[in-house]
């Protein structure tokens, strides 16, 4: 489910490489002849593929979870980047809620700083959406600059919990009230002992994908 080296997509640079490219060639000279995965970090990398890929999203189960933990009250649906619009946006759109955006300056890798926020968060119940938190720098940022806006409370759904170094303490004492995350990455110890870091398992929607394309059914209306 998790698609490693999804963020080296392109050439960021001189002499840097396209692994996402290279992950797609050795899956296919692997024998794979169709690819499953979610949450691609960008689109494109399907076209990397000369087999068929579906590329489920966890939006569905986020805003399940949503209604049932925080309810429809005043949610502001906030992308932590303005590349995240998208997939915030869709997820505002199920929960019928606003749109905020973070508008961020990324001094070098790993390290992010939070320059604006885009919206009138105040008095809102603040959701963040992503696809990967790896440093938790991003979404810690974040947290603070919604806080500091006059957010009553903020929470982050994140389909793929990477969460290397020291990401799980840093959420721990960030003005996050909890993130959750799916188990397409087997949880860390540490993660699984966090008092705010919560899986969702996404099983029964990959079981789902699975059993449609082998009865040749339907895989996008998962999705409506």
């Amino acid at each position: 489910p998790y698609y490693g080296y999804a963020r080296q997509d392109r050439k960021t640079g001189p002499r840097t490489p396209i692994s996402a490219k290279l992950v797609a060639n050795l899956v296919t000279t692997a024998g794979a002849d169709r690819v499953l995965t979610m949450d691609l970090h960008a689109g494109q990398i399907q076209g990397f593929f000369d087999i068929p890929v579906d590329n489920l999203v966890a939006g569905g189960e986020f805003t399940k979870d949503i209604k049932e933990q925080v309810g429809n009250g005043k949610l502001m649906v906030v992308s932590p980047d303005v590349g995240g619009v998208v997939r915030a946006r869709a997820i505002a759109s199920r929960l019928e809620a606003d749109l905020a955006i973070i508008d961020k300056r990324r001094e070098r890798a790993g390290v992010s700083e939070v320059m604006n926020v885009i919206g009138d968060v105040s008095g809102r119940d603040c959701i963040m959406i992503d696809d990967i938190v790896d440093s938790a720098g991003t979404l810690c940022n974040a947290a603070i600059a919604l806080k500091d806006r006059g957010a009553t409370s903020v929470r982050a759904y994140v389909t793929h919990g990477v969460l290397s170094g020291g990401a799980v303490e840093r959420v721990a004492k960030s003005p996050l009230n909890e993130l959750v995350i799916t188990d397409s990455i087997v949880a860390t110890e540490a993660v699984r002992n966090s008092k705010n870091i919560r899986q969702r398992s996404i099983a029964r929607l990959m079981a789902d994908a699975i059993d449609r394309i082998s009865n040749e059914r339907s895989v996008s209306s998962l999705f409506v």
